[in-house]
């Protein structure tokens, strides 16, 4: 099986994201988790976390547009 580009650069970035995901979930949300013995106190620390992973987000697209930016003329 051959695969295209387009189909190469899906399994790039979807096997980034799922590194990335996992990475924030054992990084992230699994010690918030541990550090509160209550459920509402587990289920907000959860919950705020998605602001670590929303910078996560950002900040990688910076750097990436970033990247973008700067190198553009020698891509083609």
């Amino acid at each position: 099986m051959t695969l295209n580009e387009d189909q190469k650069t899906y399994i790039i970035a979807g096997a980034a994201g799922a590194i990335s995901l996992i990475a924030w979930l054992t990084l992230v949300v699994v010690p918030a988790w541990k550090s509160y013995w209550r459920l509402r106190d587990r289920v907000m620390a959860t919950f705020l976390s998605v602001y670590i992973l929303a910078a996560f987000v950002l900040a990688g697209a910076g750097v990436g547009a970033a990247a973008l930016w700067y190198f553009s003329d020698r891509l083609g």
